[in-house]
């Protein structure tokens, strides 16, 4: 059973699991922001996880970087990609906490199609603002390497289903993915299209599993909402560390419960950066980079 960790401070309580540092419950005065998942089990559809080295996939598990040919493991068969990076299945150590802040860290490589070596830390802290979480990746090997991080919360509005869910965000542009393997194809812009969310409006059956960008930056933040009808709400803020913004209505077959949350991602980069080369972060060795977000009621 993995070890996990609870923090609680301004009505709210958080639920942080040393399996891949994912957050497990986010609650405000006892209502779900997120989807849980269960105590000591597996972690389904990489719920709260920190998706690093990279987020999203990487098509064919292959790329070039400094010219050298590698080779990921392929973790999403049925789109033959390497998905959400490497730190998901391991255990981060505790390197400090008290009753409102928790730090987890962990070393990321050099594993099969990752020759690299990456400390990540992740820190969590709350208060009656929100849960505030930021990851810090340090190259800790003499040879520079690809990086890219995200979150990977599902959001819960409130009691209402998704479909009446209304959301807001400002991005005026989306990547147009293949239907198939949901690999990058080009930007496109949201006007006129059913993804356009620069105004509050309600998800309806739209489905959508796919990255945003041109995304507004006020005073060095971009913030999402998602509110139900009934009132309740849950709104999330990160800064231009993240100019990629993965939107997911967690759409599945049946029987599996479907749109049960909205994935929310604010990403470094977008899906197969470590082919197309935007956006991708290359850490020298010694160097630093640091991602934050926050995730609160409304």
């Amino acid at each position: 059973m993995s070890t996990e960790f609870t923090l609680g401070a301004g009505g709210y309580t958080a639920v942080v699991t040393a399996r891949a540092a994912a957050l497990r419950v986010l609650q405000f005065e006892g209502r779900d922001l997120i989807v849980p998942f269960p105590k000591g089990g597996p972690i389904p559809d990489y719920r709260g996880v920190i998706a690093a080295p990279w987020p999203n996939r990487i098509a064919d598990g292959a790329y070039v970087f400094d010219g050298n040919k590698h080779q990921l493991p392929i973790n999403e068969p049925e789109r033959e990609t390497a998905l959400h990076g490497l730190a998901f299945p391991l255990d981060w150590t505790l390197k400090e906490s008290d009753a409102g802040s928790l730090t987890l860290s962990c070393t990321v490589g050099p594993t099969a199609g990752y020759p690299f070596v990456l400390e990540l830390e992740s820190r969590f802290a709350l208060d009656e603002a929100g849960l505030h979480t930021s990851v810090t990746a340090r190259n800790a090997a003499d040879v520079a390497a690809p990086y890219g991080v995200c979150p990977h919360p599902y959001l819960v509005a409130g009691s209402s289903v998704l479909d009446e869910w209304v959301l807001e965000f400002t991005a005026d542009s989306f990547l147009e993915v293949t239907p198939d393997r949901l690999l990058p194809v080009g930007v496109m812009g949201v006007e006129g299209h059913a993804f356009d969310f620069r105004s509050p409006r309600t998800i309806g059956s739209t489905e959508i599993d796919h990255a945003f960008t041109g995304i507004t930056f006020d005073g060095g933040l971009a913030r999402l909402s998602l509110r139900d009808p009934a009132g309740t709400g849950v709104g999330m803020s990160w800064d231009t560390s993240c100019p990629w913004l993965q939107i997911h209505t967690a759409d599945k077959p049946e029987p599996v419960p479907s749109r049960i949350g909205l994935a929310v991602e604010p990403m470094t980069c977008p899906p197969d950066a470590f082919n197309s080369g935007t956006d991708l972060i290359r850490l020298e060795p010694g160097a630093e980079h640091t991602a934050s977000w926050s995730i609160y009621a409304l």
